[in-house]
């Protein structure tokens, strides 16, 4: 895909997300709300994102600078590690891109951020039902599952 182009997200990008996401319909969360609901809360996100160095949210485009996907990484120091972690948070390619590299490009230019910042390492979660888990898509790229780990959350509602 001669064509894809990977840039940093801006505010004026909350329209072209909000839509990406309500079309990926992947988000039971965002299924009652409307367009513009999901519009103003990507762009309060975005503004926390952006006001400060330690998120980075990148967008993969194509010809007529449509979204095919976007990456979203947090820039952690951890006290015990030699330098810092990225945690990619947010990594979503449009189903009609997938195999065409997309997501590969992302993930390089969380990488070169990496490198940039002097990261240690960069980890991200990727659920077992979801098809990047079921093709590899993290390890082909040689990423490193973790067997000695588990994931909690604790939902704040």
């Amino acid at each position: 895909m001669s064509e894809l182009r990977i840039r940093r997200a801006r505010r004026d990008d909350a329209p072209k997300l909000a839509a990406f996401l309500k079309d990926l319909n992947h988000f039971h969360r965002l299924e009652p709300l409307s367009l513009e609901q999901v519009e103003a809360q990507v762009d309060r996100h975005l503004a926390l994102c952006l006001a400060e160095d330690s998120h980075s949210t990148y967008l993969a485009e194509g010809p007529d600078d449509a979204l095919l996907g976007y990456a979203n990484v947090h820039w952690l120091p951890y006290l015990f590690l030699p330098g810092p972690e990225g945690y990619v948070s947010e990594l979503f390619v449009a189903e009609a891109a997938r195999g065409q590299r997309v997501g590969t490009r992302l993930l390089q230019a969380v990488k070169d951020e990496a490198a940039r910042r002097g990261c240690w390492r960069l980890s991200l979660l990727n659920m077992r039902d979801r098809e990047s888990y079921q093709r590899a898509f993290y390890a082909k790229d040689g990423w490193l599952e973790r067997e000695d780990a588990a994931n909690f959350i604790f939902e704040m509602r």
